[in-house]
């Protein structure tokens, strides 16, 4: 599913920012991974060029068999409807639309037909838990309510990748642990590969391996 090689990434500025350094590593389908490190270490970096946001200095970095370093950002932005999906820690919903519209969205991005756009929707908002709150808006709902509707967002795709950047982080403890129960159930029951990275180490034993990054570079892959 994933594999990045010898990836390097710079940012050119006043001075020079190496944010990764040589890493390298493969993720197989179906696995849940947390990317996990201190602040500045290079995860969320990462996490952008698996996602194809963004492209390495040097290495490649093949997402379902297409490497992202050599496609073009309209390229690269085509793929990432219908192969990769991100669950924010902002959760970055629409205030003015309800969970079920926030969910749709990119589902009418992608020009999916009315009727299938409305049925995906149900299904992915019962999944989360929020079949009876798919008409409130985001201000009526809580942080934990929130985070699954972004999550109901990022399923509703059907996308192979689901990429989430600290997912519990706004969370309380105990709604942080629901999400990542969510998350555990959801991989269990579908086929999606899920990376999440997290600084939280409760979060990353919810997955069945960690990547450890410190000051750009891998210095660690065990499985829980």
């Amino acid at each position: 599913m994933l594999r990045l090689t010898d990836v390097s990434k710079i940012y050119e500025g006043k001075s020079q920012v190496k944010a990764l350094t040589g890493v390298s590593f493969a993720i197989e389908s179906g696995e849940m991974v947390a990317v996990m490190g201190p602040s500045g270490s290079g995860k969320s970096t990462l996490l952008n060029l698996m996602g194809g946001l963004d492209v390495p200095t040097a290495g490649s970095v093949e997402v379902a068999g297409r490497d992202l370093a050599k496609e073009d950002e309209e390229s690269r932005s085509l793929f990432r409807r219908t192969h990769v999906s991100y669950i924010f820690q902002a959760y970055h919903l629409m205030p003015t639309l309800t969970a079920a519209q926030n969910v749709a969205l990119p589902l009418h991005i992608a020009g999916v037909p009315r009727k299938e756009v409305d049925e995906r929707v149900d299904r992915a908002l019962q999944e989360v838990g929020l079949g009876a709150r798919d008409r409130h808006l985001p201000d009526e709902l809580s942080g934990g309510e929130r985070q699954r509707v972004a999550i109901a967002r990022a399923l509703v795709t059907g996308a192979a990748l689901l990429l989430a950047d600290e997912p519990t982080g706004n969370l309380d403890t105990v709604r942080g642990a629901e999400i990542l129960a969510l998350l555990r159930s959801i991989h269990e029951r579908g086929s999606a590969t899920i990376v999440m990275v997290t600084h939280d180490p409760s979060a990353a034993s919810a997955c069945d391996r960690r990547l450890e990054i410190r000051d750009g570079r891998l210095v660690g892959d065990n499985r829980n």
